[in-house]
């Protein structure tokens, strides 16, 4: 399934908005909170989402709810995941749905950023998927947890959906300029990882 504007504007009049809508939530549950969803396309399927409802293709106000809590609920897995399973996870060996490296990238984004991590990871592609999970494994106090949680929660998902909306209802014809909207909110959300990659070589070289 592709997740530009016009395939899944598609395939969910295809298969109804409650399947659609079910699915979107599937995905940001998946790339919020488990191992195999660092590689799916939060932002720009919440964008895209949030222009498709402005297309009355689907429920801006079902949309955003749901996906919040997905998200909520993800990390939450996330968390738990670190939590009980901890150390083993830096024991696993590399596989095509496991890489060692993303959970320590997220280890240091964690520690550099403290309890502000779980806000700011979320706009943070692959770290926003091992965050949580790196917070369980520190034993981070769940309710404070929670409380940033939420908070990065509601940021992105409605931040990110709502966007997506405005745009799609207040300039004409702007499917014709999202796929370049798309690509520049990818490459905006790539940015911090990879200010973060070169500070970690940088600082390595010292």
């Amino acid at each position: 399934m592709n997740f530009d504007a016009a395939h899944l504007g598609q395939w969910i009049q295809q298969v109804g908005p409650i399947v659609g809508h079910l699915v979107i939530w599937a995905i940001v549950f998946a790339e919020s909170g488990l191992l195999i969803g660092f590689f799916l396309p939060g932002d720009s399927l919440l964008f895209t989402a949030g222009f498709l409802a402005s297309q009355d293709i689907l429920n801006i106000g079902i949309l955003t709810l749901g996906c919040f809590v997905a998200a909520v609920l993800g990390d939450s897995v996330g968390y738990v995941t670190g939590n009980r399973f901890g150390r083993k996870l830096f024991n696993r060996e590399d596989s095509w749905l496991f890489h060692k490296k993303h959970l320590v990238s997220a280890q240091g984004f964690y520690e550099k950023y403290g309890k502000k991590a779980i806000v700011l990871a979320r706009f943070v592609p692959v770290v926003r998927t091992f965050a949580p999970i790196v917070a369980g494994i520190g034993a981070m106090n769940y309710r404070t947890f929670l409380s940033y949680n939420v908070i990065g929660g509601l940021l992105w998902t409605f931040g990110v959906t709502l966007l997506g909306y405005s745009l799609g209802a207040m300039i004409p014809d702007v499917d014709k300029y999202l796929l370049p909207i798309i690509l520049i909110i990818i490459v905006v959300s790539l940015l911090p990882s990879v200010f973060h990659i070169y500070q970690e070589r940088k600082s390595s070289r010292h």
